[in-house]
């Protein structure tokens, strides 16, 4: 038997609400089955309950919070947690600070989504300033936990320690790796190279007490080679890395389908080589992509893509509930209580009656 858990959804988040968050809770479980999870679905009764009669759900499957007031998906933060408490995405973080849901899954508003989420369910330890988004990429040996995507645009050594430890944590718990290799990406494998807070930080990983198995740098064509289980960089270059990756998946499917359906001849070896092409397709998707935990809060929390569609929705999900079924959240905090520590030592003393600046 599963673990139960209930998993909070922003119904009206993202660019399509309802219309792909209800099927995509269809798409998770006709992925992976639904044994023991439970959803609580936010927004506006009416449109919920439409699209639930279209994808003849299990009504005990799925319980309807009504709300009427939507964060807007370009609303800035500081806006949205002033004005957003009782909208369906404040009110699906909250059942989870309350512990009434186990993980809470969004595509709306990022800015807005790690604002009020921070403010709800504040950070998992002393010392962590802002959530990490993690990406799992897809590689030649199966998914790369890719760190940060976007949440942190500048990111000193501390911080990209703590996205290493939370990685690691995360393929664990998501994709089942028993001891994730670590690598930080940089412009070189060697000592020497990379900037201030990349070496800092490499010097940390190799020497820390935290029983990582960190393999040391690793540069950019590694993430899809697969040569490491989790790659940690700052948010301004996994972010400019993630959709790079993306739009490149997109314009090689383009390229794929103009030359397949050429003519004739082409259209006859493309029903021949079907299996193979749709096997290909779904490595290269960007929907294998999508669904990009905020790691470092006290809670699970799932961003969506805004665009995703019912699959890509669906994998978001997945990634809530094996979240929420994990040690993950233990784990974490154990080697963050490790990290303070090196920090505390590294920082200069003071002489009696002076302070550090």
């Amino acid at each position: 038997m599963l673990t139960p858990v209930t998993i909070s959804l922003d119904a009206m988040g993202g660019d399509h609400g309802p219309s792909v968050v209800v099927p995509g809770i269809r798409s998770y479980l006709s992925v992976h089955g639904g044994d023991g999870v439970r959803f609580l679905l936010h927004g506006d009764e009416g449109q919920i309950r439409a699209h639930l009669a279209r994808c003849n759900l299990p009504a005990d499957m799925v319980e309807i919070r009504h709300t009427d007031k939507v964060v807007a998906m370009d609303e800035k933060p500081a806006q949205a947690m002033r004005r957003g408490k009782g909208s369906s995405l404040w009110n699906a973080i909250e059942v989870v600070k309350t512990g009434e849901a186990g993980g809470i899954v969004s595509a709306g508003n990022t800015g807005a989504l790690m604002a009020i989420a921070k403010l709800i369910l504040r950070m998992s330890a002393p010392g962590l300033e802002r959530p990490a988004i993690v990406a799992s990429w897809p590689t030649f040996k199966g998914h790369t936990a890719v760190l940060d995507v976007g949440a942190n645009i500048g990111s000193d050594a501390e911080q990209l320690v703590e996205f290493a430890i939370m990685g690691e944590a995360f393929q664990s718990a998501v994709h089942g790796v028993a001891r994730p290799s670590i690598g930080l990406l940089n412009v070189g494998s060697e000592d020497m190279k990379g900037n201030e807070q990349v070496k800092e930080a490499h010097a940390i990983l190799r020497d820390g007490p935290f029983d990582l198995n960190y393999h040391g740098f690793v540069e950019g064509d590694d993430i899809a080679k697969g040569t490491v289980d989790v790659v940690v960089t700052d948010g301004f270059t996994g972010n400019i890395a993630l959709k790079t990756a993306e739009g490149t998946a997109r314009y090689i499917s383009a390229l794929l389908r103009e030359a397949l359906t050429s003519n004739l001849q082409s259209k006859l070896g493309a029903a021949i080589a079907m299996p193979a092409l749709k096997k290909m397709r779904q490595k290269i998707d960007p929907s294998a992509i999508n669904g990009g935990p905020l790691l470092g809060l006290n809670g699970i929390v799932v961003k969506s893509h805004g665009g995703a569609d019912a699959k890509g929705f669906g994998a978001a999900i997945r990634i809530a509930v094996d979240l929420a079924r994990s040690d993950y959240m233990s784990k974490v905090g154990d080697n963050l209580g490790k990290l303070g520590v090196v920090f505390d030592h590294a920082k200069p003393t003071a002489p009696a009656g002076e302070t550090v600046q």
